[in-house]
């Protein structure tokens, strides 16, 4: 049957089937029940509501009643007033109690940090997967010798594991800032509608329970720490904090998935994402073989680069104590922002586990452009053989010149039976020596201790 209303793709296209479960509204409206309840147990804790009423919210707090909530809302036009209502309706002991001394933002916004840490453990546990697989990839490439690029230019030669391990080093990075914010993030706590707890005050007059010991009970129960200071809404700051790493981590996503469809190209040939058996690469040509998924990488990272811009915006133009500007959009940037990334890691596990690497391909490369940058060792031994550095380098450049010309046309690289025949060179470097130094194949440098030694760091990661 044909679904006449927009069906977002972050709904069903995008990210796994946990990820869209935090931020469904089903999640959302448990959570909302869950705060409500240790809301109404703290206050039975302060003699305020009975033990009784509360075990009433508790038998009913996950029989979501989504429905009459949505008809209230259409009348009222208050969602979170709409919500304890319905609630309110399968609860005649506790019903009455519920959301008492609270404003809604002491609901929403701690139910959206939570939400938001069930989001990052999620995010967390691809990030570790994607980087075991980079781990073992590197392992198996580490001493496979490639042209490295540099203004995708040939420059000097590297290794694929090297390659490898730069993107994964990214990936580190982006797993020891995740486990950072992780402990940082905070609720706004139950402090009213401006703040300063005076409902609560008022609630707990005469208890012996001073709303901060109120705020304490609730928040241990819920696993949240709280914003010593907030407004009626925690420190918008926050989001842009947590929408930035999320777009740090997409970068890295980019920056590799990129490099990927360069390497895949017809000029390249190196790497490139696995293909399907049944797999169909184009509707036009049957041949095609198109880096889909790494394409799709780079494009809701272009998503994802966006959205801490608005919660920026949020943040900074949140005037006094709070206006709702910030509301409608937050609604979209959050699940966008965790379901895309989501996306982007299950797409980089999967090529990263079958990636297709051709050593044929970086053979035939090296071969191509390795002497010219074995060049750069030919002139260091010419020096130290006594030769005059400037004037070195500038026969080298001509013979480069006139090798390259040469294999524009498709002949293979002449450069290195150029330079044994230059009597200059001559002068200082017999032609077997020439020939050693011009195979750049061992011009790697500590390209694969370094990458051995990133492979340790990522076992110790995500031990």
């Amino acid at each position: 049957m044909t679904n006449t209303s927009l069906d977002s793709p972050f709904a069903s296209r995008y990210g796994s089937a946990e990820m869209r479960a935090i931020w469904s509204d089903a999640n959302k409206r448990k959570l909302w029940r869950r705060i409500w309840v240790a809301l109404a147990d703290a206050e039975a804790q302060a003699g305020v509501v009975t033990p009784e009423q509360v075990a009433d919210l508790k038998q009913h707090a996950d029989q979501l009643n989504t429905a009459r909530a949505l008809e209230i809302e259409k009348e009222i036009g208050h969602d979170v007033m709409a919500e304890v209502r319905a609630f309110a309706e399968q609860c005649p002991v506790g019903g009455g109690i519920i959301h008492w001394g609270a404003t809604s933002a002491d609901v929403t916004d701690n139910a959206d940090v939570l939400r938001q840490k069930q989001a990052l453990e999620l995010l967390r546990a691809k990030l570790v997967e994607l980087l075991r697989a980079f781990g073992e990839q590197i392992t198996t490439h580490r001493a496979l010798v490639c042209m490295a690029y540099t203004h995708l230019q040939p420059a000097e030669p590297t290794t694929m594991g090297y390659r490898l391990a730069m993107y994964a080093q990214d990936l580190l990075g982006h797993l020891a800032a995740l486990d950072q914010l992780k402990t940082e993030l905070r609720g706004k706590g139950f402090k009213g509608a401006v703040g300063t707890a005076a409902s609560y005050n008022e609630l707990l007059a005469g208890t012996g329970t001073t709303p901060t010991q109120l705020e304490a009970h609730i928040m241990k129960a819920l696993k949240l720490a709280a914003f010593p200071i907030a407004t009626q809404t925690y420190p918008r700051g926050q989001d842009y904090r947590v929408l930035s790493l999320i777009a740090g981590l997409a970068a890295s996503l980019h920056k590799f998935a990129f490099d990927l469809r360069i390497m895949q190209s017809a000029g390249f040939g190196e790497m490139a994402e696995p293909f399907g058996e049944k797999q169909v690469g184009s509707s036009a040509m049957p041949f095609k073989r198109n880096p889909v998924n790494a394409e799709k990488i780079c494009s809701l990272a272009r998503l994802v680069a966006a959205l801490p811009s608005v919660a920026w915006e949020n943040a900074a133009e949140s005037l006094l104590e709070r206006t709702l500007d910030d509301s409608a959009n937050r609604r979209a940037i959050f699940p966008e922002a965790f379901i895309a990334g989501d996306e982007m890691l299950l797409t980089a596990i999967k090529i990263v586990r079958g990636l297709v690497v051709d050593a044929t391909a970086c053979a035939a490369n090296l071969a191509k452009f390795g002497p010219f940058a074995a060049t750069e060792r030919v002139l260091m031994a010419l020096v130290r053989a006594g030769a005059d550095r400037q004037h070195m380098h500038e026969r080298l450049r001509e013979q480069s010149l006139k090798a390259w010309s040469a294999v524009k046309t498709g002949k293979p690289n002449p450069l290195a039976n150029a330079l044994c025949a230059d009597t200059d060179l001559l002068r200082h470097l017999q032609p077997a020596r020439l020939r050693e130094l011009m195979d750049a194949s061992d011009h790697i440098g500590t390209a694969v201790e370094r990458a051995e030694a990133l492979v340790v760091e990522i076992k110790k990661a995500t031990a």
